[in-house]
Parts: C-alpha cells; structure tokens; sequence
C-alpha cells in the first residue's frame, strides 16, 4: 500500500471517530432542547455555527501562500471531457465556463501520471475503471509561474478550496491542510447528522 493510500485510510478513521463524537453531542443537544425549539435548533443555531467555523478556517488560509510547486496548474481532473466542459459552460455552468476558460486536456495520457504518481495510483483504486480526465494551464511558464497572474480565474485564486482535498506535500498549502483538516471532518459530519435529523423530523 502507497503512503497516499495509507493517508487515506487514517482520514477516513479519524472522520469515522469524529463522526461518532459529534453524533453524541449533536444528539445530546436535541434531547435538552424544546420540542418547540427543534427548528431553530436544526435550521438556524446549528447551521450558522457550521458557516462560522467553516469562515474560521478559511480565513486561516490565508496565512499560508503557493510557493510554485504548480501541481494544481498541471494536474487539474475532471469527470468530464473538453467537448463535455463546452457544453455545460454554454449552458451557464460557471465552474466550466472558469475551468475551460484556463485549462486545456492533455494530448499525450502518458504525462499527467508523471506529476504525483501517488495521486494517480489512488485514483485507479479508487474509480475502478472509470474515466477522469486531466488538464493543465498553457500560461504556466518553465519556472512554474503563472504568466497572466493577475487576470487569473477565481477558481485559481480560491484554490485550494477543500482542506480535506489530496496535496501534495510540496504544496504550500499542505500545512494548512493539516492543520484544519480536524475541523473540516467535524464540519462535514456535523452537516451529514444535521441532514439525518432534519429529515426524521420533517418525515
């Protein structure tokens, strides 16, 4: 097993622990409010705390910055092809109309598994047969920088947006990855039990 895989399998044990303490402490919570209360409880007071923890930690992102290893520029995936990208953006998908607007497919699938093998070894595992395709951005120069920076897209200028996303380690947002990736898995779970009892109670 892949040190990438390996990683894997820890976050998912760790979420599996932070999911059960959370479980207990939201459930604990509902038992001591009033039945009256239930819905601000679950639609209001949870929610907005979610949000103020999740603005928490992306405001802490910006204590770190990119330091060049241009993985994200050369490595970025999606389910869909070029031609399917086109479509959706002509059909006002903002994400696709940002995404082709800056990357475009490879032309040889050899190369993208030369930028993090482990990533790739993960994702063959992981998909079992099905289809990702990978982009780069052609304005990446041969020192790893970014020739029109300033008019970069926001979805460059947001990544990365998912603490709990795969980095490498050269990342200069790995760091602050690790650090918050805690706080992210209880966000997350805190949203999936917030789910299940939103739906019990409006069922």
């Amino acid at each position: 097993m892949s040190n990438l895989s390996k990683d894997i399998d820890k976050l998912r044990h760790k979420y599996r622990e932070i999911f059960l303490k959370v479980s207990e402490e939201i459930k604990l919570q509902i038992e001591q409010t009033p039945p009256e209360n239930l819905q601000k409880l679950l639609n209001e007071d949870i929610p907005k705390e979610i949000h103020r923890k999740w603005m928490q930690m992306y405001a802490y992102r910006d204590n770190f910055e990119c330091v060049g290893c241009a993985t994200c520029c050369k490595l970025a995936c999606s389910e869909f092809t070029y031609e399917e990208l086109k479509q959706k953006a002509q059909n006002g998908d903002n994400f696709a109309t940002q995404f082709i607007g800056i990357f475009i497919p490879y032309e040889n699938e050899n190369e993208p598994p030369k930028i993090y093998p482990g990533y790739f070894e993960l994702l063959h595992k992981k998909l079992e047969g099905e289809k990702v395709y990978f982009y780069h951005c052609p304005k990446l120069s041969a020192e790893n920088r970014c020739c029109d920076y300033e008019n970069r897209p926001q979805i460059c200028r947001d990544f990365p947006d998912n603490p709990l996303s795969l980095l490498p380690a050269s990342c200069g947002f790995a760091k602050w990855k690790a650090e918050v990736e805690p706080t992210a898995l209880m966000l997350h779970s805190m949203l999936e039990i917030l789910g299940f009892y939103k739906e019990k109670l409006n069922g």
